[in-house]
């Protein structure tokens, strides 16, 4: 990698949502930029833990026992195995890192096709 990155011009080119960006790859793992808009789905991730850094708005994690609020440059690692649901009532955007291929669901045949920015 030869030049910086930068992740609001790499938000700036898609406004769907639920739909992560990788922008950048290390140590096989995916940096992905994503924007979310209210409920994802209940998952777990059996094999990995699932990163969130908040980069502009409001992000609720709900955990079957309890819900974590996060701002902007508030970070949050949901733990391998545990079901959770991220919920933004208005527009967040995200930077996620996990490891190359991880299904956004947990579950490959209802995962996001990842996409390149």
């Amino acid at each position: 990698m030869s030049d910086a990155i930068d992740l609001s011009q790499k938000l700036s080119t898609f406004s769907d949502h639920w739909s992560p960006r990788t922008v950048a790859q290390f140590n096989a793992c995916d940096v992905m930029v994503v924007k979310v808009e209210g409920e994802f789905v209940w998952h777990k991730h059996d094999d990995t833990d699932d990163f969130f850094l908040v980069l502009k708005g409001v992000l609720d994690i709900e955990l079957r026992d309890r819900t974590v609020t996060l701002h902007p440059g508030q970070m949050f690692i949901v733990p391998k195995g545990v079901e959770h649901r991220p919920v933004a009532r208005e527009e967040v955007h995200l930077l996620l890192i996990e490891p190359t291929g991880t299904p956004n669901t947990g579950d490959a045949a209802t995962a996001a096709a990842r996409k390149v920015v």
